[in-house]
Order: C-alpha cells, then structure tokens, then sequence
C-alpha cells in the first residue's frame, strides 16, 4: 500500500498533489482542503477506472460514497496512468493513444460499449467527456465518433434501469450526458443537427419531465433550448408537443421546485447535488449559494427555449395565456443571473408580432411593469422601451396603452444613446407624434393629461428649433435668469419652503436654454429631491429619469440614482429600487465629487441599508419561502431560511448623520439637499448632504 505524501490545495483550480502509480495500474492521490486532506484510490478495471475516495481528518479515516471534484480528477488521471496500463480499453489510455488511426478506432469503440457495460467507474470517463465538452464545444472529433448515441443511450439506461442508476456513482451519468448535448449543440447547428439524429430528443424530454430530479431538468432545458435555435432542429424539438408546455409549467414553478426540494431543509439535501453544485469543494453555505444561481438558470433557460417557440406565431396563442404574462416582468434572473433578459426578453419577442402584442395589451400589470423598467436601471431596459413603441405604433394596440407608456416614454425623450439604440429620444418624440396626429378616432382614446404631457413635449423640440435662430446674447440671458430662478429655490428649500422650491425649480426649467443640459439636469435633479420630501414619488421618479437621461452617459448620475431608489422604495417597488441604489454605489466608488466619493472604499451606511433592505426583499426564493413557511408570517410563525432577515425597521439618515453632512447649496452645483427639514414627514428618505 502506498503511504502518501500531502500537497495543498489552495483553490478547486490550483490543486498541489502528490501520488504514486503501482506495478498494477493504480494510481492513489492525495491532497489537502483546508484542515481537511483528501485521498483518491483509482484503479484501472475492464476498461474504465474504479475511484473509491476518503476524507482524512480529526477524526481519522472515513470512506465518502460521493464525487469529490472528480471533473478536477480527471487531468491528473490523464497524466499518471503508466504506459503499460494492462487494460487496453481504458478510456484514458485511449485518450494518451498518439497514432490517430487507433486513437480514433478506440474511441469509437468506446463511445459504442459504454452504454451496455455494468462496471463500476463508468462515471469518471463521462465527467472527462464531460469536462472536454465544456472546454472544447467546438471541437467535432467527439462527435463524428458517436458521442451523442453514446451519451443518449446512457440517459435511457438512467431512465429505464434505477437498479443501475442506484449503483456505484452512476446517478451523475443523466446529468453530464444531457450537459454534453448542451454544450456540442450550443454553437454549432452542424453538431445540433448530428445530437437531433442521434436520437437526444425525446430522453431529453422525459427528463424535462421530471423523471429523475430538478438539476437533470435544469441541463435537459438547457439542452433543448439549444437545439431549438436552429431553424434546422426547431421542427424536431417543436414535434414534440408537450415541451412548450412542459417549459411554461418549469419557468413559473422553478424557483418553488429548487427551494422545496433543496434549499429548504438542509439536513435533507441529496449529496449528489451538492456535490455537483459545489463540485463537491463546498459546505452549506456555497451550497446554498449556488443552488440559487441554479435554480435562476433553470427559469431563465425556461424562458430561452419557450422564447424560441414565440418567434413563430402559431405558438402564441398558448405562451400568452394572461396567467403566465403577468408573471414575466418578475422572472428577471435576480442578481446572480444577470446576464439573461429573462421575462422581459421573452415579452420583447412576443411584442414583435401582432398576435402577440394584443394579449400584452390587455394585461394592465404588464403594461405597469413596462413603464416602470424603461424607467430603471436594468440592464434590459431597452427592451421594455421597444415593447411599449411597438404597442404604441400598432393602431389595435396603442389606444390600450397610451395612457400609461406616454408619460414614462416622455421621461426618455432626451436620451440620446442606449446601447444599441441611436437617436433614441428622436424615436420616442415622432412615436407619441404620429399617434396624437393618427386619423380617425384614435385621439378621443388619450386623455387629458396624456395629451398635455405629449405636447409639452412636443412644445419642448420646437422649443430647440427656435433656441436655434437666437442670438447668442439673448441665450445668455435666459440663462443667467435661470440661475437667480434657481438660487430663489435654493434659498426657499433652505428655509423648508419645499413646495415653494420646487415651483422655482420649475420656473427655472421653462428659462433655461434647452442646450444646457448641466444646467437642467441639476434643476430636474433637484426637483426631484423636492418631490420626494412633498411625498410624491410619481413625480420624484419622471424627474430622476429625466435628470439621468441628461447626463453623459445616460443614467449615470449618483445623485438622481438615489433619489430614484428612494421613490421606488416608497412605492414599494423593490427591484428598481435595488438596482438604481446599487448602481449609485458604484457610480460614488468611481466619483471625484468629494461628498459623493466613497471614503477609505466605505459604502455609506445609508444606501447600504436600503441594499440590504431590498436584497432581502428581492430575494430569489422569497415566494417560494413564504408559501412554504420558511419566512415569519404576521403572527411569528415559521421559521427563517435563506438571507438573515433583518427584523429593523428602515430608517432615515440619523441626527448625526445630519449635523455631519449640512451645508449652505454651491450655486455652482446642486442644492444637494438642505437639512431643514421635517424628519416627521420624510421617513425612508435619506438625503445627501453638499
């Protein structure tokens, strides 16, 4: 028996080891986590190679039935297993095989005997199959060898044997085979069109079904969510009628499935899918973690496939079922899923089509949901801002939403640049235009107020026009104006004349010259602070986004960020308000404005209390932990999983907190909020001091 020596792992990616290989084949590794060291025994069998593991601690020796990192096993199998391995048809000799020809024969044969094989051990040949996919998606060496019979026969055999699944470690073989098909299908539509006639399809489906558990779900949804990209491989994916279905059901119920079935009890969790989780390195807490990243992946990957059925009208009508829509604005990835437009992606492809922005229409909640994000800091707030013009210029849809999308959409009219989107106010502008100026009897369908707002705007670009042709002594003028308007505001904010303040803001606003955009992003800005003391967050967030619109870049100005967060957090909003406060710390950690700068890297206490405020409150699994107990209900009971809670009551800045930050306004700069005021009045309202 090898006596071994301990290396230390520092990270799941630099592992320090130290092994030795015996006369037979066997190679035993041993190595450190933490206070932890951890020994692998791999022993080359008919082909493929046993892995038996330990954990060797305080307590001794003690045999762990589960993978530990095998994926970060397998290089150092590749490189230590000897020359003269007595078994031929190991997987990794094959894969050290340097003439191509025999190379490529074993393989094949490989790919073709796995399935039908009993050994133990299978599972560390396909988690290197598994770890090649995913480094190499591209490389189609695999896949001309059959990789994908060989992978789709293994998920049967998962489904069809439980005898064999519950052998060994074979309950990992579902999960890295349907990843396999993920990832050689998720770039090239050659390699998806070679997975469709290998047969992955209907495996795939029974477990999107729900034949083994929610983590097969998750890489089976990510798999056909793939293959139905390809115009080539839609039809395939499509001919089976239940996986619409089957995706709308997982999308709305996903978060639910994950915290009932993992997240909530966690003496009850399946060590498999921790292991697979934390790639077996982690405790609870990154178990946790990554079960929430999982669990927005599996919903996000809901909606990409269910997107792709969307782009093709006869599959409208049963995505826009109105108990689904009104649940989308809400699927929006949560912090650790960023990067997926979610909810919002899909309502922008079926928005595109005319079956599809009728539905969309007569969901008021969604319409609601729309305007608050064109007026936010999502990452995806472009495509809330096409939805509504896309509604606005469809004739059957525009008179059901004009009342609402009018007032946000002229909020933006300013912005110049979004992203992908240039001359985007423009585009706003002549939208609202053409419809006010539509024939027929489209107009009696905008109210009053509506209207007004329109042509203010409107009133606003000839303003432009004219500003054009004055003189530039004249501009000046109006401008100087302005400012002794704007220090009458000042003075009379100082005083508490909140009101009053904001009548000189806006007194202000109608002087000066539209092309000074400092100038009025301040005012806008300023009004905005004003709105919020006077208790009318509405009009504190239209002055915001205005404010931000203004600024270079769009919606970057700390100040009016806060000041947004805070309106939302009145309204109760709680994922506009998060994001605008999180991207108002970021903006303070980049700013040179002294009173804005964060200080030896200190977030302020105020905006970190509203965070975490709203963190807990936008928790991913919330819902789910509500309706499960899991979360105190009004009379105390049940209990608290997930983000601490946090039982203090949100509170405005402290009398210090005032004393420390009041000063005179800088003429020169925004008012930035004097400290008379009536805190009996502004409660959740933090103000930021000059």
């Amino acid at each position: 028996m090898f006596i071994p020596t301990y290396g230390k792992m520092t990270s799941i990616g630099d592992i320090s080891s130290h092994g030795a290989m015996s006369m037979d084949g066997s190679f035993d590794l041993a190595f450190a986590s933490g206070d932890l060291v951890r020994f692998a025994s791999l022993r080359c069998h008919q082909g493929t190679l046993d892995l038996s593991l330990a954990d060797i601690g305080p307590v001794g020796l003690t045999v762990i039935p589960r993978i530990i990192a095998i994926s970060e096993l397998v290089p150092f199998v590749m490189d230590k297993i000897p020359s003269d391995c007595p078994y031929p048809g190991c997987f990794f000799c094959v894969m050290k095989e340097g003439n191509p020809s025999k190379r490529r024969t074993s393989i094949l044969k490989f790919f073709r005997d796995l399935p039908a094989q009993d050994d133990d051990g299978q599972v560390l040949p396909v988690s290197g199959l598994w770890n090649t996919a995913m480094a190499h998606p591209n490389d189609p060496e695999f896949i001309n060898l059959g990789i994908f019979e060989c992978v789709t026969a293994l998920i049967w055999k998962g489904l069809k044997n439980r005898l064999w699944l519950s052998h060994d470690q074979n309950i990992y073989i579902p999960y890295y085979a349907a990843h396999i098909i993920g990832s050689y299908s998720m770039n090239m539509e050659e390699f998806a069109e070679r997975a469709v006639h290998a047969g992955v399809i209907p495996p795939l489906v029974e477990l999107l079904r729900g034949r083994l558990t929610w983590v097969e779900q998750r890489v089976a949804v990510r798999a056909l969510g793939h293959l139905a990209t390809y115009s080539s491989t839609f039809p395939a994916v499509a001919s089976h009628g239940e996986v619409l279905e089957l995706a709308i059901q997982l999308a709305s119920s996903s978060l639910e499935i994950v915290y009932s079935h993992f997240y909530q009890f966690v003496d009850r969790r399946i060590s498999y899918h921790c292991d697979l989780l934390t790639r077996g390195m982690g405790g609870v807490e990154m178990e946790s973690r990554k079960a929430e990243e999982w669990a927005s992946q599996l919903q996000c990957w809901s909606l990409q496939l269910i997107n792709c059925f969307a782009f093709k009208p006869e599959f409208l009508f049963d995505i826009c079922r109105p108990e689904f829509l009104v649940k989308l604005p809400a699927m929006w990835g949560g912090l650790v899923n960023e990067n997926s437009p979610a909810g919002i992606g899909l309502l922008r492809t079926i928005c595109q089509h005319k079956l599809g922005r009728g539905p969309v229409a007569n969901c008021p909640a969604v319409i609601d949901a729309l305007c608050n994000i064109v007026r936010s800091s999502d990452d995806w707030q472009y495509m809330a801002i096409d939805c509504l013009l896309w509604l606005l210029e469809d004739q059957s849809t525009s008179n059901k939403v004009i009342d609402k999308a009018a007032p946000a959409l002229t909020d933006l009219a300013e912005i110049s640049v979004l992203g992908d989107h240039k001359r985007l106010g423009d585009t706003i502008v002549n939208v609202l235009q053409e419809r006010c100026q539509a024939q027929g009897t489209a107009r009696n369908y905008i109210s009053s107020r509506t209207k007004e707002q329109i042509d203010e705007l409107l009133s606003s670009r000839q303003r432009i026009k004219w500003e054009k042709n004055m003189p530039k002594e004249d501009l000046q003028i109006k401008q100087a104006a302005a400012l002794v308007v704007k220090l009458e505001g000042n003075s009379l904010f100082s005083s508490g004349d909140i009101s009053g303040a904001a009548s000189k803001y806006s007194e202000a606003l109608a002087l000066c010259p539209m092309k000074s955009k400092k100038e009025r992003l301040v005012l806008y800005s300023n009004r905005a602070q004003c709105y919020l003391l006077l208790q009318q967050p509405l009009a504190a967030i239209s002055d915001a986004t205005r404010a931000l619109c203004l600024h270079n870049p769009p919606n970057r100005h700390a100040k009016s960020l806060w000041r947004r967060a805070q309106a939302y957090d009145m309204l109760g909003l709680v994922k506009e308000s998060l994001l605008d406060a999180i991207l108002f710390i970021n903006e303070c950690s980049q700013s040179n404005d002294p009173d804005l700068s964060l200080r030896h890297n200190k977030v302020p206490d105020y905006a970190e209390r509203l965070v975490k405020k709203q963190m807990h409150a936008a928790w991913l699994f919330r819902e789910a932990a509500i309706k499960h107990g899991g979360i105190p209900t009004e009379d105390g009971s049940g209990d608290v999983y997930g983000p601490e809670a946090d039982d203090s009551e949100w509170e405005t800045a402290s009398g210090s907190d005032v004393e420390n930050g009041g000063q005179e306004a800088d003429d020169n700069e925004e008012n930035d909020d004097m400290d008379m005021y009536d805190k009996s009045t502004t409660k959740g309202i933090i103000l930021i001091f000059g």
